[in-house]
């Protein structure tokens, strides 16, 4: 199923009868069981008929609850974006389950360059805002990197390609007779790994001499590059392949999950190229500044167990910083007392919030916290390179550990 914004026509943007066509375009999709792909152009609903696209149930919300759905179903959603997307018209390659980008005319943000100019007074152009480079290099949006919209489109006919649901499944133990071999000698495999592991090599290398005419369709090539993934064939049977090109970075683990939630949607076996070390390295945290909230855990606070966990004499440590914590608190405390009808003078306030600011500036102070052994003591910076190395050399005396990751989402 094909669906395509005009973008000649008021920007692609959806009236009441274009979120009914789409919407009806959905349902046959569904009920036939048929991929769809959106050839995204559009700045989303058209705001001065948004009491009639926006709110209701069969309105432009139900086009990305239908794509959730569909996805849910293993019906494919794949979107080329075309154009500059804006808003609600984000949202379709946000939510596909693959999407590409045309360099220099695919922009998708929820706000361009003239609202974030009015909000934040920041200039900054539709590219680097949300263009193809940011989104398949940074963010992951996007899946595939065009270099213009025949590029585009020839990319989609290989993600068609790979799909692999003309036909029906493929029979398990089934192989083809017409397959390639690959273009690179299989003997080769026997010299390409080095010994030192600690060598590298690009695992492409690998998979060019293992895939049925070294053909291999690449998946986020340009993002989480430490893992590659891709599809191909291996004596005719569709695979997907990942390989190990370095560390396992976050973009690299959300990028494996990606495609192999694909591949499980697909039926397509997975073959895992693994060169990775599968152990934890010692963690030592030395606060030098502020450690709040959430930023403590990402940077292994007491709670992430680090072997070793230090503060310098300037460091504070607490749930946010206390004139934060003073203005909420004295939000919460002043729509009580209004519930009750109890008066809150100007100056009560602010003794409230100079008693919390006290508080927090009490509690968050590095000799409150190394006095419940919350670390390991507070240094003298001058002392820091010491110390560490001190560390280091204790950490080497144990055995290294398995390493054990969770779920990775977005």
């Amino acid at each position: 199923m094909l669906v395509a914004n005009d973008p000649t026509v008021k920007g692609g943007s959806y009236f009441p009868i274009t979120v009914k066509k789409h919407l009806r375009a959905q349902e046959i999709a569904a009920q036939c069981k048929l991929p769809c792909i959106y050839l995204v152009d559009s700045g989303g609903a058209f705001l001065p008929k948004q009491a009639e696209v926006f709110p209701d149930k069969e309105n432009f919300g139900r086009i990305f609850y239908n794509q959730a759905v569909m996805s849910s179903e293993s019906i494919p959603q794949i979107a080329l974006v075309l154009g500059s997307c804006t808003a609600g018209g984000a949202y379709i390659p946000a939510m596909a389950d693959v999407s590409v980008m045309v360099k220099g005319n695919g922009t998708i943000f929820l706000a361009g360059p003239p609202l974030v100019k009015a909000a934040t007074g920041e200039e900054v152009s539709a590219e680097d805002l949300g263009g193809a480079t940011i989104h398949c290099r940074t963010s992951g949006v996007s899946d595939y990197f065009a270099h213009d919209e025949l590029h585009a489109l020839a990319i989609g006919r290989d993600i068609v390609k790979n799909l692999h649901m003309a036909g029906g499944p493929e029979v398990s133990g089934q192989t083809r007779a017409d397959y390639k071999e690959p273009l690179y000698d299989v003997k080769e495999l026997r010299t390409i790994a080095p010994t030192d592991l600690k060598q590298p090599f690009d695992v492409r290398s690998i998979i060019a001499r293992i895939l049925d005419g070294s053909e291999f369709d690449e998946f986020k090539k340009l993002y989480g590059t430490t893992l590659v993934t891709g599809f191909g064939r291996i004596c005719g049977q569709p695979v997907g392949i990942l390989g190990n090109n370095g560390i396992l970075f976050m973009e690299s683990a959300q990028k494996g999950a990606h495609f192999i939630e694909l591949c499980t949607q697909r039926n397509i076996p997975l073959i895992f190229l693994q060169n990775i070390t599968g152990f934890m390295v010692p963690k030592i945290t030395v606060v030098i500044g502020g450690s709040f909230g959430a930023g403590n855990y990402a940077m292994c606070g007491r709670a992430y167990s680090p072997n070793f966990m230090f503060f310098w004499p300037n460091a504070r440590i607490s749930v946010m910083g206390g004139p934060q914590a003073a203005g909420v608190l004295a939000q919460v405390e002043r729509a009580t007392k209004k519930k009750r009808g109890i008066q809150w003078t100007k100056e009560e306030e602010e003794k409230f919030k100079e008693e919390v600011v006290e508080a927090y500036d009490r509690e968050g102070s590095p000799y409150y916290a190394t006095s419940r052994l919350w670390d390991d003591g507070i240094i003298d910076p001058a002392d820091t390179r010491r110390i560490l190395s001190l560390c280091i050399s204790a950490t080497l005396n144990r055995g290294p550990e398995a390493t054990k990751y969770g779920v990775f989402r977005m």
